[in-house]
């Protein structure tokens, strides 16, 4: 088993360094929705769930939640200057019609071609893929973050899929406990790793061809997150 690797949180901070002052957001149910808590200051993010709000804020102190206020997840929210509600279809019309610059999900798999499996391994529990068959084709970019490898050591990132897809080429980039891929022409390109593993190490936890395309930077997050 891996010795080294980031936490959920630290893979959440790294993801928000990178999204865009000005963007409209969707994250994902459970791990991505962490993303929000770390948003650099200064930057102005518009958040969107799929249940009908635009424009939300952090998640309110324990005792003070309005549970008319939550997102897809079923988790309370706070609602920011200039927020807005709107019926569940109008929601989906803003996915689908291109209006959201990110969608950051998270995943069972990532193909090296940018397929995307994250709503049922195999024929185990109960079809449940929610919105993100919608989000994945009609954000302008879809982010992944995950943890490398499955609990029992098995690569998330692969060369094909084995799981049922959610989409087909939408991935552009993933962030995980070890690195920092991008998408481009069909593979895995590198653009960041932990600096105390090697890129053969890497690669090991990798089930597909990691490329290198200029230098490959240090994944640098804040201890003890």
């Amino acid at each position: 088993m891996l010795d080294m690797k980031l936490s959920n949180a630290q893979i959440a901070w790294r993801a928000a360094q990178d999204i865009e002052d000005g963007s409209y957001v969707n994250l994902g149910i459970g791990f991505p929705e962490m993303i929000a808590k770390f948003q650099p200051e200064g930057r102005d993010v518009i958040y969107h769930t799929e249940n009908g709000v635009l424009g939300f804020g952090e998640a309110p102190p324990a005792g003070e939640e309005d549970w008319d206020l939550i997102n897809a997840g079923k988790k309370a929210i706070t609602l920011n200057p200039g927020a807005a509600f709107f019926h569940h279809a109008d929601s989906f019309s803003m996915v689908r019609g291109g209006h959201l610059d990110l969608a950051v999900l998270g995943a069972y798999q990532v193909a090296q071609n940018g397929d995307l499996a994250n709503w049922r391994v195999g024929s185990k529990g109960v079809p449940a893929v929610g919105g993100a068959m919608d989000l994945v084709h009609g954000a302008k970019r879809v982010a992944v973050v995950t943890d490398h490898v499955t609990k029992d050591g098995k690569p998330k990132l692969v060369e094909a899929c084995t799981f049922p897809l959610t989409g087909l080429g939408c991935v552009t980039r993933v962030y995980t406990s070890l690195c920092v891929v991008d998408i481009e022409g069909g593979r895995f390109v590198l653009r960041e790793k932990l600096a105390a593993m090697s890129m053969e190490e890497l690669q090991s936890y990798t089930g597909a061809t990691l490329h290198v395309d200029g230098s490959v930077g240090e994944m640098t997050v804040p201890e003890g997150l």
